[in-house]
């Protein structure tokens, strides 16, 4: 069915793209986004997995491709990804190592698919067709003008869900919030996210002005490793309001405690962060077992697969970032139709061939 299963050539390059304006949510500011992109070729076939992280996270790849992938049979993947476990003991297991290690993981996924010349979502075991996206980001560097133009077009073009970031200046947020609602409309719902900004206090006196703009889910409202100031807003919260939160979950346990704290309505994770897509398959089942909702976290291109493959999954972010560097750096990318996001079946592993050409301007 395939010729050599050895994998041969592992390279990792890293990009830095400039964001198209200022952004801010309610914790950070940033003016670039960096990929780690990771390459693995096994007879004619050539993965691709990536991963948005510091610049530093590509020296760790390269070690671990160096130490542990380079020469191992791609189809004994779970061996590989405990050997990269085993191999970064003692650097700790979370952060850019997890970061690093999801990046390869991802890439292995790929070229499992390739090698057996059939779509990811189809190796996973598919259970949907499509999943909805929701346009995220609405950030608190833009101005009203801005807010409304981007949160608006998503509207107009379909999508049943836009998320707006809040936490810079809390005073102004439900102001913010209310023109967003002008530029959405009724029908399209609209979520926020305050990255951990708020205290519990805030959260629950603004959650209740959000809830009367018909706000139905509240990302992150305080910190997430606050497990306990996340079950009280959860707890009271306004009715239909889900409390949302795990994008920066890097294990099974991490999402195991959020999970037992009853601290959220919808888990979130993120491919590129929590072991790769392996890693989100535990998590997956971790829902589950939980009967909790699923949402992926950012970069739309490596979760589109897997989310049409997890029967937890309900949407995945459509983040405004991720979403320009994956047009302009792969064909294949999957544009949403009426706010619905369906993996490209006719095409093998996930996907996506880099244009080389186009995405070396932002080699770092």
């Amino acid at each position: 069915m395939f010729g050599s299963c050895t994998i041969t050539q592992a390279k990792v390059a890293v990009y830095t793209v400039p964001t198209d304006a200022p952004e801010a949510d309610g914790t950070f500011s940033w003016t670039s986004t960096t990929m780690v992109l990771v390459r693995l070729e096994a007879g004619d076939e050539r993965g691709t997995g990536y991963t948005y992280a510091d610049a530093a996270t590509g020296t760790l790849v390269q070690s671990l491709l160096d130490k542990v992938v380079r020469g191992k049979d791609v189809f004994e993947h779970g061996a590989i990804l405990q050997a990269m476990y085993h191999q970064v003991r003692n650097s700790g297991e979370t952060g850019i190592t997890s970061m690093a290690i999801s990046a390869i993981d991802n890439a292995l996924w790929d070229l499992r698919a390739r090698l057996l010349d059939t779509p990811l979502v189809s190796l996973l075991g598919s259970v949907r067709d499509g999943i909805p996206v929701y346009g995220s980001g609405g950030f608190t560097s833009y101005n009203d003008a801005q807010l409304q133009s981007q949160l608006g077009g998503w509207a107009e073009h379909g999508f049943r869900m836009v998320k707006m970031k809040v936490g810079t200046h809390p005073g102004d947020d439900l102001r913010r919030v209310e023109v967003a609602r002008q530029a959405i409309g009724d029908a399209t719902e609209l979520f926020v996210d305050a990255n951990g900004a708020y205290t519990v206090t805030q959260a629950l006196q603004l959650g209740h002005q959000f809830g009367e703009q018909n706000v139905r889910w509240f990302e992150e409202p305080v910190s997430s490793d606050n497990l306990g100031g996340l079950g009280d807003v959860r707890s009271r919260a306004p009715i239909g309001m889900d409390i949302a939160a795990g994008e920066y979950g890097y294990t099974a346990w991490y999402f195991d405690r959020m999970l037992k704290a009853n601290a959220v309505s919808v888990l979130q994770a993120d491919a590129t962060r929590c072991g790769g897509i392996s890693g989100f398959l535990n998590t997956a089942a971790l829902c589950w077992a939980a009967n909790m909702p699923l949402s992926s976290h950012c970069g739309p291109s490596m979760h589109v697969h897997v989310c049409c493959a997890v029967p937890r999954a309900i949407h995945m972010e459509f983040f405004h970032d991720h979403v320009r560097i994956e047009r302009m750096f792969f064909d294949g990318f999957c544009e949403p139709v009426d706010g619905v996001m369906s993996p490209d079946r006719s095409r093998p592993g996930a996907g996506l061939t880099l244009k080389e050409k186009d995405a070396a301007q932002y080699l770092v």
